[in-house]
């Protein structure tokens, strides 16, 4: 897999996704538990010159105790505000945080933050993920129907990529897994039936190396990072799946008999070869094929012989 212009290259393919427009940075927090302390001790100030506010108004002391009721507001005001900048980060979880539409960056450090209290922030699970494609009907390379599913492990590398550069990019990863599902398996045939090309079936390290890559490729744009990809669940279609059993079947029995064939003309060479050796007999070219043609029937048949003594001469 190698990078081109407006692509991704992947065994002769262009996969044509378009570059990201941005990239995550850091946002600058504060200590969230330093601001809290400040929020804290705004309230519990605000409160204090409050009551001690009420206090004075009551006894008469209007001018004075009116400015300390304002002053009571503003620091109460104040400790509110501040506190909606407060924001708590779980491990595995960041925070995208905007300020007016505008990306300011992404807090990943787990632990109470304290950011501009006026952006919106949104929560972004960089937990790793698995996900199921259904079994999927498709026809391979040769146009045979086949059943298909893979599971996919995945994690956001990119959260900003992830949040801007599509609608709902856990949607997009499921949509674009079964494209690749759908294309890797239009593109190499469920068996080879010996010839020398990679299959679903006989070659399933090398399928699910080409399923990641491709996947990868089509979800990098997302800031998406594709962990592990691999085929779990591989079948003939219903309708064809008996069909293709009795050509299994078949192809089994064929190399199974030629095996056979080929030990049985092993042995029978080996016997002529040490009755000449020995000179237990002397045999003529028809006598031997006599003998041949019965060791083969002995050797290759598939039921038990009856054997015919000769009590006469070994022409009669």
């Amino acid at each position: 897999m190698s990078d081109t212009s407006g692509g991704v290259a992947l065994e002769g393919t262009l996969v044509d996704m378009p570059e990201p427009r941005t990239s995550e940075r850091p946002v600058r927090a504060a200590n969230g538990f330093v601001m809290l302390g400040v929020v804290t001790a705004l309230v519990l100030a605000g409160l204090a010159l409050l009551v001690m506010g009420i206090v004075m108004l009551a006894t008469g002391s209007g001018q004075g105790g009116m400015w300390l009721a304002v002053v009571a507001a503003l620091a109460i005001i104040a400790g509110v505000v501040l506190s909606f900048g407060l924001t708590a980060v779980a491990p595995g979880e960041a925070r995208v945080v905007q300020l007016l539409g505008r990306y300011v960056g992404t807090l990943r450090t787990p632990g109470l933050q304290w950011v501009n209290p006026i952006t919106m922030r949104r929560r972004v699970s960089t937990r790793i993920r698995n996900h199921e494609t259904e079994v999927t009907k498709v026809n391979d390379a040769d146009g045979n129907p086949i059943q298909m599913a893979t599971v996919v492990v995945w994690q956001v590398r990119d959260t900003a990529q992830a949040v801007f550069e599509v609608d709902d990019f856990v949607e997009f990863v499921a949509i674009q897994a079964e494209t690749a599902v759908r294309h890797i398996a239009g593109s190499y045939p469920y068996d080879s039936h010996g010839e020398p090309r990679l299959s679903l079936r006989d070659n399933a390290d090398e399928i699910n190396e080409r399923l990641s890559a491709e996947i990868a490729a089509r979800v990098a744009s997302a800031g998406v990072k594709v962990i592990e990809s691999r085929i779990i669940h591989l079948a003939y279609a219903p309708e064809i799946a008996h069909a293709m059993l009795r050509r299994q079947q078949a192809g089994a029995v064929v190399a199974a008999r030629q095996r056979i064939v080929e030990g049985a003309v092993g042995m029978v060479e080996m016997a002529l070869a040490k009755l000449a050796e020995l000179d237990v007999v002397e045999l003529d070219e028809e006598r031997k094929a006599a003998m041949v043609s019965n060791l083969l029937v002995v050797l290759v048949g598939d039921r038990d012989t009856q054997p015919i003594v000769n009590t006469g001469t070994l022409y009669q």
